[in-house]
Order: C-alpha cells, then sequence, then structure tokens
C-alpha cells in the first residue's frame, strides 16, 4: 500500500520539478530575449532633465522665462520628506523594499483583471519602473512593454541608488498644467516652494500621477478631493501621519490657483515685452533654440527696469499723440456677436477670451471693453475688470470725426483708460486705440554696451515685431555723420571749406539733382555748419572728395552695414539699417571712437551656475581695493579696439552738439547735460529718426509705418523722435547724470568763424565764433575749398552769415512749440535722407 502512494509521490515531485525548470527556462528565455536591445539604464545616472530658462533683471528679480515643458529641477536632497511619502504612499508604498518591481502588486493587478474579465486593467509599476516607462520605454500598456520595463527596473536598482531614482521620478513625472516635476507643480498649483507644502497640497500633488487630465482642479474638483483623501489615508496607514493630523488635513478643503484661492505665481512676471523676447532670439541663435528652451540657463539681462518703463511711455506718448493728430477711428477691429451682449456675464465671458492688447500702461493702465449703447452725448460701455456699466462722454471723442453713432456700433470692441482732472481724481473713461504707426526705441551706455531699454513697438501683445532690431529702414540724415568722420579721419577738420551748391549727376536711371531745404544755398561752408544745418549738397559733395569706397568701409567699420553700396544716393542715408546698429554706432562717438558692442546679456550661468557667457571682458583693476575714496571710481583697463581716432571722435561729438544747441535739433532738445546728435528724415517722410547722446547714454528713437508711406508736411525727425528723446533723457540725466563730453590728448583748439571758416584771434567772442579742435603737428589749412568736381554758379541767392532757413512752427505731442525746416526734394529718386 506504501509502494502505491510512495510511486505517486514521486512522479508528482518529479511533474512539479519538470514544471518549475520548463517555467524557469521559459521565464530566462523570455529575459534573455527581451532583455536584448534594450537602452541603456546607465545614461540615466547622467540624466539633465529640460528645465525652465529663466532672465533676471540686474537686481536679481524673474523677468521672464522660456521652456518647453515647465520644470524645476530640484535635488532629492531638497525635496522635503513629505513630499517624498506622499507620493510614495499613492504609487509605491514598497519602494525602499522591492528590488525595482513589486511581485505582490503584479499578481494582484492580474487576479484583478481576470475577475472583471479584462474591463478592470490597472497598472502595478512601481517608481521604478514608471521611471523606465517615462525615460527609456514607451508608456502604451504591452505585455513586452511591461516585461522590458521590469528587466530595465532591476538592472537600474543595482546602478542608482533609491533616493536618485526617486529624484528622477519627482522631476520627470507629468502633474498637469503643462508642469514637470514637483517643484513646478507646487508653483502651479499652489504658487509655494516644496518646502512650503502642507501635507494636504503635497498629497494633492501625489494624486496627479494617475491622470493628470482627469484630475483637474476645478472641472474634476470632487473626484480629485476623494483621490487626495485616499493619499492622505495612505500616508497615515504608512505611519507618514498621525491620526489626528490625518483627520485635520483631510478636513482641508480643495485650495489652487486654478480655482482662485491663490494669486498665479505668473502675475508676479511683468508682461512680456521686446526685450525679453529679443533675448529669446539672440540667444537661441547663439546656443540652440534646443538648449535656451530646455537647458536651465540663468540670464541675467542688462534691462534697467525702471528705464524701460519710461522708454516704453515716452515712446507711445508720441505715437499716439501722431495717431489721434489724424482723427480717424480704427478701433481693434473686433466685435462681440450680438447674443454675447444679452447679459453683462455673457459679454464678461466672450471679452475675456478675444486675444487684444493688455500690456498698454500709458498714463494708466488701458483695459478692453465693449461698447454697449451709443448715445449722443454719451456711450455705454462694458470693462474688463471694472465691475458695472459705465460712460464715455462726447468731449472725449473731440478729435474725432463724427459722433458715437456714426462710429461706433453695439459689440465693438475698444480700448479704454481712466481719465483724470488736474488734482489727479476720476474724471471720466477716455476711449484709446492703438495706433497704426508704429516706431522703436533703444538706449544703452556707451562705454559698455549695455542696453538699458528697448521698445519695439506700441504693444508687443499687438505686434511682436521688434522695430528696434528687426525693422530695415532708411536712416536718412543720421547717417551723414559717417561721412563726415571718414573726411574727418582722412585729413578734413571741422574748419574745411565745403561748397553748399546745386549739383547734378548722370545716373542709369536718369539726372539726379539733389537739393537742400531751400532754393537758398550757404555756397563755400565750413563743415561744421553742413553738419548742424544737415546740408545735402554738402554732404554729397563731401562724399565724392573723399571716396564712396572710404565712406562704406567707415559705415561698416562702425557696423551699420555689413557690405554698403557704394552709391552717393548712400551717403543721404538712402540704404536701409536697423535702429539697433545705429545706435551702436553712436556709442562710438561718445565713447572716444573704442569699439562697442551692444549686449542686453550681462551674463549667463548654466543649470549648474557656470558662467558659460559674460559680455563685459574689461578688466578692473583695483574693484577689490576697499582704501578706493569715495570719490574715486575703481579703474577699468579696456583692451578694446580704436575704430576711430580719439580726436576725430571728439571733433565729430563737438559738431553733433551743435546739431542740438543751434541746428536741426535745437528747438526739440533741451536737457540740462551737454547732448550730441542728429535728425534724419527721409523722403516724404516715410522715416524719421534722431540719435543722440550724453557723456555716458546714447539712445535713438524711429517712428514710421510698416508699410512704408509718407507721415505727413508736419513730420519731422526733430518734432517726432525729438520729443521721445527728450522725456526719457529727462529721466536718464537724473538717473545717470551727464557731464561735458572728455577732450582727448592730441589737440588743441582754435577759435574760428563759424559760417566763413576763417581762423579767428583767440580772444574772439561772439555768436559767429566757434573753438575748433585739430590735431597737434597739424597745421589747419584754411580758405581750402572742395566742390567735390561739380561746379558751383554764380547767380546763386547765398544764406546771409547769421541768416537762417526758413522754419515753420509745429506743436509736438506735449504741447510745447519746435521750430523745423521745410523738406528738400530729390526728385524722382528714393535718395534718402534731410535732416
Amino acid at each position: 500500500m506504501l509502494r502505491p502512494i510512495l510511486s505517486l509521490l514521486g512522479t508528482l515531485f518529479s511533474l512539479i520539478t519538470l514544471v518549475v525548470v520548463v517555467v524557469g527556462l521559459s521565464l530566462g528565455a523570455v529575459l534573455h530575449i527581451y532583455g536584448q536591445d534594450l537602452p541603456s539604464h546607465e545614461s540615466l545616472a547622467n540624466y539633465t532633465p529640460p528645465t525652465i530658462s529663466r532672465i533676471y533683471s540686474g537686481e536679481g528679480r524673474i523677468i521672464d522665462e522660456f521652456a518647453q515643458e515647465r520644470r524645476l529641477f530640484t535635488p532629492a536632497s531638497d525635496i522635503p520628506d513629505l513630499v517624498k511619502q506622499a507620493f510614495i504612499s499613492a504609487e509605491d508604498k514598497n519602494f525602499y523594499t522591492h528590488g525595482g518591481y513589486d511581485a505582490v502588486g503584479i499578481a494582484s493587478a492580474l487576479v484583478d483583471a481576470v475577475k472583471s474579465r479584462g474591463r478592470n486593467l490597472r497598472g502595478a509599476s512601481t517608481i521604478t519602473q514608471q521611471v523606465m516607462k517615462n525615460f527609456l520605454l514607451s508608456g502604451d500598456r504591452q505585455m513586452e512593454r511591461k516585461i522590458k520595463e521590469i528587466i530595465l527596473a532591476t538592472r537600474i536598482e543595482e546602478t542608482l541608488s533609491k533616493e536618485k531614482i526617486l529624484e528622477l521620478y519627482l522631476n520627470e513625472i507629468f502633474l498637469g498644467q503643462n508642469s514637470y516635476g514637483v517643484a513646478a507643480a507646487a508653483q502651479t498649483y499652489f504658487n509655494k516652494s516644496l518646502r512650503d507644502l502642507e501635507p494636504h497640497e503635497a498629497a494633492m500633488l501625489a494624486s496627479m500621477p494617475k491622470a493628470p487630465s482627469d484630475f483637474h482642479p476645478v472641472r474634476q474638483k470632487e473626484r480629485l478631493l476623494d483621490r487626495r483623501n485616499f493619499v492622505l489615508r495612505e500616508m497615515w496607514e504608512n505611519g507618514y501621519l498621525t491620526e489626528e493630523e490625518y483627520e485635520a488635513e483631510r478636513a482641508q478643503p480643495l485650495r489652487s490657483v486654478q480655482n482662485g484661492d491663490f494669486a498665479p505665481f505668473s502675475a508676479e512676471l511683468p508682461p512680456r515685452d521686446y526685450f525679453t523676447d529679443e533675448i529669446r532670439r539672440q540667444l537661441s541663435q547663439d546656443f540652440g533654440e534646443g538648449e535656451f528652451f530646455t537647458g536651465g540657463l540663468s540670464v541675467r539681462a542688462t534691462i534697467e527696469p525702471e528705464m524701460q518703463v519710461h522708454a516704453a511711455r515716452a515712446l507711445r506718448r508720441q505715437l499716439e499723440a501722431y495717431d489721434r493728430g489724424r482723427g480717424r477711428w480704427r478701433g481693434t477691429g473686433l466685435v462681440l456677436p450680438p447674443e454675447a451682449l444679452d447679459s453683462e456675464a455673457g459679454w464678461r465671458e466672450a471679452l475675456s477670451a478675444l486675444s487684444v492688447p493688455r500690456d498698454i500702461d500709458l498714463d494708466g493702465q488701458w483695459y478692453p471693453a465693449v461698447v454697449l449703447e451709443p448715445g449722443d452725448q454719451a456711450m455705454r460701455i462694458g470693462i474688463e475688470g471694472v465691475e458695472g456699466i459705465h460712460e464715455v462722454p462726447r468731449k472725449d471723442i473731440s478729435w474725432l470725426r463724427g459722433d458715437f453713432r456714426a462710429t461706433f456700433t453695439p459689440g465693438d470692441v475698444v480700448h479704454v483708460r481712466r481719465a483724470t482732472d488736474d488734482n489727479g481724481t476720476f474724471a471720466n473713461w477716455s476711449l484709446r486705440q492703438v495706433p497704426e504707426v508704429q516706431g522703436g526705441f533703444m538706449a544703452m551706455d556707451v562705454n559698455s554696451g549695455r542696453v538699458i531699454a528697448m521698445q519695439g513697438g506700441f504693444s508687443y501683445q499687438a505686434s511682436v515685431f521688434n522695430r528696434a532690431t528687426q525693422a530695415m529702414r532708411q536712416p536718412g540724415s543720421s547717417f551723414k555723420p559717417f561721412v563726415y568722420a571718414a573726411a574727418l579721419d582722412s585729413g578734413y577738420s571741422p574748419a574745411t571749406i565745403v561748397i553748399d551748391a546745386p549739383i547734378e549727376i548722370d545716373t542709369p536711371q536718369g539726372l539726379w539733382r539733389p537739393r537742400n531745404s531751400t532754393n537758398k544755398f550757404y555756397g563755400p561752408t565750413p563743415l561744421r555748419t553742413g553738419i548742424e544745418q544737415s546740408r545735402n549738397l554738402m554732404t554729397i559733395r563731401l562724399a565724392q572728395e573723399v571716396g564712396m569706397d572710404v565712406v562704406a568701409r567707415y559705415a561698416e567699420r562702425f557696423g551699420v552695414y555689413e557690405n554698403m553700396g557704394q552709391f552717393l544716393a548712400n551717403s543721404l542715408g538712402s540704404e536701409e539699417t536697423t535702429l539697433y546698429n545705429m545706435v551702436a554706432a553712436y556709442a562710438m562717438f561718445a565713447n572716444g571712437g573704442e569699439r562697442v558692442r551692444p549686449t542686453l546679456v550681462d551674463r549667463v550661468q548654466d543649470r549648474y551656475g557656470k558662467t558659460i557667457y559674460r559680455h563685459d571682458l574689461r578688466d578692473c583693476v583695483d574693484c577689490d581695493d576697499p582704501t578706493i575714496p569715495a570719490t574715486r571710481g575703481p579703474r577699468i583697463v579696456s583692451d578694446r579696439e580704436q575704430v576711430m581716432n580719439a580726436v576725430t571722435a571728439y571733433q565729430l561729438t563737438s559738431m553733433l552738439k551743435g546739431v542740438v544747441d543751434r541746428g536741426t535739433a535745437s528747438g526739440a532738445i533741451n536737457l540740462p547735460v551737454p547732448v550730441a546728435g542728429k535728425t534724419g528724415t527721409t523722403n516724404d517722410a516715410r522715416d524719421v529718426w534722431f540719435i543722440g547722446f550724453t557723456s555716458n547714454i546714447v539712445a535713438g528713437c524711429y517712428i514710421g509705418h510698416d508699410q512704408p508711406r509718407g507721415l505727413g508736411r508736419a513730420a519731422y525727425g526733430s518734432s517726432l523722435c525729438g520729443p521721445v528723446f527728450q522725456e526719457f533723457m529727462t529721466e536718464a540725466v537724473q538717473k545717470y547724470g551727464g557731464g561735458p563730453f572728455e577732450v582727448p590728448p592730441g589737440g588743441h583748439f582754435i577759435k574760428i568763424d563759424r559760417y566763413s571758416g576763417a581762423r579767428l584771434p583767440d580772444d574772439a567772442e561772439g555768436e559767429f565764433v566757434v573753438a575748433e579742435y585739430f590735431r597737434d603737428g597739424e597745421e589747419p589749412i584754411f580758405g581750402l575749398m572742395y566742390d567735390g568736381g561739380f561746379a558751383m554758379g554764380t547767380d546763386l541767392d547765398l544764406f546771409q552769415a547769421g541768416e537762417r532757413e526758413n522754419v515753420e512752427e509745429v506743436t509736438t505731442s506735449t504741447g510745447e512749440k519746435a521750430q523745423v525746416g521745410g523738406k528738400a526734394s530729390f526728385g524722382s529718386m528714393s535718395s534718402g535722407g534731410l535732416y
């Protein structure tokens, strides 16, 4: 009897052994097959996740951020235990004990799947497996992927520590709302750092990995609350919370930024503007777009936020003043549908959904609004973010042709701002519109090249095209200083006589007869008067004498052009360039002729804090010396290239100072420190310019239509751009000061008659006397005239000494009066600038 039993047991044992061997061999074969050609898990040890790149102001304040995936990498050592415990409780309670996969969990998931006949499929992945899936494998629910996941998980457990695996997981996981990683999610949902999270907030974040799209804190609030409470219970059961803490945290309401319980992090950032977007554009070229958007760069910008506000306001004020002077209403071009006007809630929802500029601050914030009912003496409007129904009085549209009913219809989307009386108290709501005319403004330090302010248009949200750096426009007469610089460096002096008289030039396009502003001429005239009064004919003759090849080389050396055409018309600024190039070039006049490259960035650091770019490479000799007197700054040694002779730079600066003191800009610029500069107005005033500088700041303005067309008879560089420069530089001088332009060694002053160029005694005084700076060792020749090869007629109507051309008085945007000359004509050819 015993023998059959033993035989049966032996047979069973053999079968079991065979099954075990077969299963073992099968598993080994499966692991061998699927273990081939797997991604290398060793790369995870050096993994650097895509991270936000941030731009900081000089004071260290975040002013913008760029990212493809919004992630803030946080080392495991900086992630609070509370956050780790919440995710471990929600996703993998045995994380610290298993070897990469949880066999019990897998078996439980299989049983559930069989019982539900495939309807209840749930994952049994550990945190380690999820890391493998997120980094190295696809996210589909296939058996093959699961097997590979387990193989890689066991391998990574042998390679990395548990804390490193958890670090990878908590920084890579997607948690909804374009937030990757726990640090970015804490900021997105609560506007908090990780260390400031409460247990119920950490539990809410830990609820997200299961299905971020199914746990929206507003639309699926109850579902998310249930999941959060489940995670809290798991934390209590796992010993991470006491029962009292669990009950207290479970009773907390579900709060989030999305529900309006916290202010969003983005509210602390200023609206994106032209400055930071230009940084994005330039650094994407320098470092590559991928590195900029994913490299976690820390960028220290050169922007001075206070001066940026002044720059934007000054340009906007002038653009709006010009636009309102046209007397035409264009509005936003947007209209709400009639059904949206049936209720206040309807039009508010429709208005908030529109893409309309919301970044305009000019004499107060501009608000989007909708026309509800045009009337005879008032128009009823609804304003975004302002409770109630409001009115615009009839007097507010006195600058427009027509009345409310003729101009507006219900549903029109407009801009309004608060208008105040003389005491600063609210008076009424005032209609506003984004001007059609556009422009650019830029200011920079003449010594370091640091751009302190840049405005590329009226509103970034209305148009992202940066007219300071991207718009190619004719500089007009603002280019003339480069012709005079080439002449001064070629042996001419400020007292050199050049003929101001009519000329005719035969071109392939026909006979070209360039003109000055009037039919009167100065005749033989010193260079100084030629640039102060912006005489076109003198400039053409001078360019002909010097040679357009020399002028072109100078323009290219200063960075105005890369390859300038050697045509005489280009001496008057007919070839297009950017405001960015022009302002940078003028800086070299102001700093004594040293090469300076404009920059919007002081320094760039990588994700580890290593400096990978620094703009200012000058050596500060005694910056660390504590004994430096308070009255003296540290010595900075520069090895920059000398673009032009320092004496030439001063001569030209002195002549450009004359432009502001008594020339074409004299009626527009009035600052308490010495200022030099040049106006520019092209044919039909398609482009108007003014670029000027003090001893330490250079700034430039350009105004024109994006599709070039004339700005009108009253449009000049002095009348349109002059007030922009004046308003900005008034604030800049208060902050940065200014002083006399530094006189370089190697020269001496000689007094001359600024009308005739004749030498005067050292004690000569009077309105006609000017002290010119001449190089040592070069005896100036007085009375020598240059005509550029063009003869001068004998019957010309010439200006007399002290006589000025007829001028027109215009009203600037500030209400002040300014005097400007008339326009010149260039016939049918587009040949550049006038004043």
